[in-house]
């Protein structure tokens, strides 16, 4: 099954992945997802845009998949450009969930 048809794990289901299970999953990504293994393990990707009105329509559609998955990234944005970063907090680490959301997000149409 593709990451973007899979369910989000609760907190109890969550495992920190390690760095093979970590490339796999960026593998299943679109490009331009980054893998920081340092200081923090988290996976990150820049998405730019033509104007900020694009860059907010996708802001709001990120916040309605994390809402509706339950698995929220942090999201910087910078006129017309957002920084997507994802690690789940819970366990200190990557888990599915966040190649999931990853997933999820690179399907955004706007």
């Amino acid at each position: 099954m593709d990451l973007v048809n899979k369910k989000i794990l609760s907190h109890k289901e969550m495992v920190k992945l390690n760095e093979e299970e970590v490339k796999d999953y960026l593998s299943q990504l679109k490009d331009g997802w980054e893998y920081q293994r340092d200081p923090a393990s988290l996976v990150r990707k820049e998405f730019k845009f033509e104007d900020f009105a694009k860059t907010m329509e996708f802001v709001n559609k990120v916040a309605d998949i994390a809402e509706k998955e339950g698995h929220h990234p942090d999201i910087a944005i910078h006129y017309n450009k957002v920084d997507v970063t994802l690690w789940s907090h819970f366990i200190n680490g990557l888990s599915i969930n966040d190649f999931i959301i990853a997933a999820k997000i690179d399907n955004i149409i706007l």
